[in-house]
């Protein structure tokens, strides 16, 4: 069982330079034994920008992230493993992996890409949201359980519908207990709330885990509020995709996708049958 230890609100401890400890608010929506992604995909990227840093590497922006989950995420202590694979002065691959108890349960692939002025070309952008101080306060809670979720701060923009929402994501959790998370870690570890702000089915009848999240970013974000502008397929195959357009206080920074499976939880499933 993992408890809170006291020393501060965080979703992680350190306990040594590479491994962590989850704290209650990691405890993921599926299930009470289980980390929920979005903090893990935040700390991954927090553990990425320190190893860069640490290794002299090139200032770089991030264009793409992309996770690939390999199991379950058990609410267990970890290790956060980090490589340059394609080191570079103006574009670097870098890899980090996630293991608990000697096995990889998420990998990660990151693009950084040069920092040039191209303002005299930039255009193409979606529409801005509307900002978090004009949206409604939802209870996440009341959909989903689990320390993750109850952490948030969820502003609705507008009438959410199955399988659409339009939502803004905040929380006043530290990413690790003791430590300044960059504004790039804050704001991607809430983006994999998406699938859980614009559900399509009810979620005690039917499971809809993402087994990644991709994600491409044209600016870096900024601020502390994380706007999530969802849409939820189900395939009628066992497929799903939830795909969001993601925005920052000053407008649309990139998208994100995630693939699903879809399946009916066994209870849902003994009910029917």
């Amino acid at each position: 069982m993992i408890e809170a230890t006291g020393h501060g609100a965080g979703y992680f401890e350190r306990v040594f330079d590479h491994r962590f400890v989850p704290t209650p608010h990691a405890i993921g929506a599926w299930a009470a034994d289980e980390q929920h992604f979005s903090p893990v995909a935040g700390l991954v990227v927090h553990e990425i920008e320190r190893t860069r840093a640490s290794e002299g590497r090139p200032a770089l922006p991030m264009g793409r992230i992309s996770f690939d989950i390999l199991g379950r995420i058990a609410l267990e202590e970890f290790d956060v493993h980090v490589e340059i694979v394609r080191p570079g002065r103006t574009i670097e691959l870098v890899q980090a992996t996630v293991v608990i108890a000697g096995r990889a349960v998420v990998t990660a692939r990151a693009w950084y890409l040069a920092d040039l002025d191209t303002a005299a070309v930039a255009g193409g952008e979606p529409a801005t949201l509307a900002g978090p101080e004009s949206a409604s306060p939802w209870p996440m809670g009341s959909v989903w359980p689990g320390g993750y979720v109850a952490s948030l701060d969820i502003r609705q923009v507008g009438m959410p519908s199955a399988g659409r929402a339009t939502a803004w994501a905040s929380t006043s959790v530290d990413l690790v207990v003791g430590e300044r998370a960059g504004s790039l870690a804050s704001f991607l570890a809430l983006v994999d709330t998406a699938n859980g702000i614009g559900v399509l089915q009810d979620p005690t009848k039917w499971m809809f885990p993402n087994l990644d999240l991709t994600i491409h970013l044209y600016r870096q974000p900024e601020g502390g509020w994380t706007g999530l502008d969802t849409t939820v397929t189900f395939g009628s195959t066992g497929q799903g995709l939830t795909s969001t357009i993601l925005h920052d206080v000053h407008g649309p920074v990139g998208c994100a996708q995630q693939i699903l499976t879809v399946r009916p939880l066994p209870e849902a499933a003994g009910l029917t049958s």
